[in-house]
Parts: C-alpha cells; structure tokens; sequence
C-alpha cells in the first residue's frame, strides 16, 4: 500500500542509520524523496537504491546549521517535484558529557545542528508547505528530551528544546489555518551507526550494549525501521488528526 504516494519528502541526515531507514520507507509508500547529509558518498548510495528499486529521489549535501544550504534544499524539492509536503527533521549529533566536562565551543556546536537546524527547517518548510495547502513536519527528538542523563547534558537539552519548540511550531501551524501538521519523534536506543559508535567506546562494549539493552523492557535495542513506520504515520495523512504530539517509540523505556 502506498502511504504517502505522490508525496515529496526531505529526510536530512538521511546517509545513515535513522535517516537511511526513513528515507528508503518514504520511498517505499511512494514518496518522492529529497535525501539531505554531510556524509555525501553514503547520502548518494541512499538516493541511488531509491532509484534502482523504482522511486523518484535526489540527494543534496546539507548542513542543517546553514541556513542558506536550507534554501538550496527546498529550492531542489520544489524544482524536481513542484512540492514539499514532508519534512523529516532528523538530522542530529550526540555528545557523551557532564554540564562540568561539556565546553561552551561543545554546547553551541551540539545545539547549531540538534536545535538550531530544526528551527530553520521547520521554518522554511512551513513557508514553502503553506503555499501549496499544507504538509506534516516530523523532527526527531529522543527519550533524552523527556528524560534526563547526567552524562548528556548538551544533548538532553538540545532534544528538550527539539520537543517544545515542536508543539509551539504546531499551535502556530494550526491556529494560522495552514493545514501543516508539527509533531515529535522519541526514540530510545536504536542501533544505529550513532549508538554503535558510543557503545564502542566504552571500556566493555558488550557489556554496555547488554545493560543498555536491559533498561528496555521488553529487552533488546530497537531497529530502525521501528522508528521508520512511526515517521510514516506522521507523514501520512492516516494522522490527519494529529499535531503537537508526542510520539514515543523506546520499548517501554520512559514508562518505568
């Protein structure tokens, strides 16, 4: 079933774990798929296996700091396939530190890429959705937007912001009669090349994995087309009804 046929998507860090996932299963429901990234050569490979598999997808090199490379991006979904209708925030970067082992040049790095990148996208596509009579805005925030870790101080507050700047982007939307939906993304640990990377580092990796694994309740990391499916529900218009929410995909973990 096509979900989302005949609609034209970004998916910005859309080379690798998360973003490869949901950009793939955008193009599998039939969406024309803009995949943005800094990763070119894997960005690339992402946007040629949508093509080889049959679907409409164009790859641009993105750093979603840049406000001037959004503008590039939009202007690439709009003269390729006439629209923007989705918009998938997901781009991020983590940082493994306290609040007294995080340097102010850490901080602003973190929060120009996790927050700052998901204003000016959600800004610019509302500017482009509107004129075409609307659109659904998905950013990936993360269970660390909902809980905190002492060992995250500039990613838990990245994801914090990521998670209320959401809602208040979505009153706007939808008090404005713009027909743009805004709504957030919570994954737990999913094993992706982000959260292989941490584990590695690690004095035991396995061992972290295993204990990661445990606070889980039902028991193992999360894959990432289980985020995936989640995403094209908020794209899809099956959540017509839906803005401003919360969607919370970590196998139970924030419910303990």
């Amino acid at each position: 079933m096509k979900r989302v046929e005949g609609k034209t998507a970004i998916v910005t860090g859309g080379a690798l774990g998360l973003g490869r996932a949901i950009a793939l299963m955008l193009a599998r429901e039939g969406a024309n798929v803009v995949v943005t990234d800094v990763k070119e050569r894997e960005g690339v490979a992402v946007a040629e296996a949508i093509l080889t598999e049959g679907g409409k997808a164009a790859f641009v090199r993105h750093d979603v700091a840049e406000e001037g490379e959004w503008r590039s991006v939009i202007a690439v979904a709009l003269d390729r396939f006439s629209r923007l209708d989705i918009l998938v925030n997901n781009a991020g970067v983590a940082l493994s530190a306290s609040v007294e082992d995080t340097s102010l040049e850490q901080w602003r790095w973190l929060q120009s890429i996790n927050s700052d990148g998901v204003f000016i996208g959600t800004q610019q596509a509302i500017a482009a959705m509107k004129q075409t009579g609307g659109g659904s805005i998905i950013n990936l925030s993360s269970i660390e937007g909902l809980i905190g870790d002492p060992n995250l101080a500039a990613y838990n507050a990245s994801k914090g912001a990521v998670r209320i700047f959401t809602k208040s982007a979505a009153l706007h939307c939808a008090k404005a009669g713009y027909g743009i939906r805004v709504n957030s993304v919570h994954p737990g640990y999913i094993w992706t090349p982000m959260v292989e990377s941490y584990l590695a580092a690690q004095d035991d990796p396995e061992a972290a994995k295993a204990a990661i694994a445990a606070l889980h309740p039902v028991g193992r990391l999360g894959q990432p087309d289980d985020i995936a499916y989640g995403v094209l529900y908020l794209a899809s218009d099956e959540s017509k009804f839906v803005t401003g929410a919360e969607l919370v995909i970590d196998g139970g973990y924030t419910a303990q």
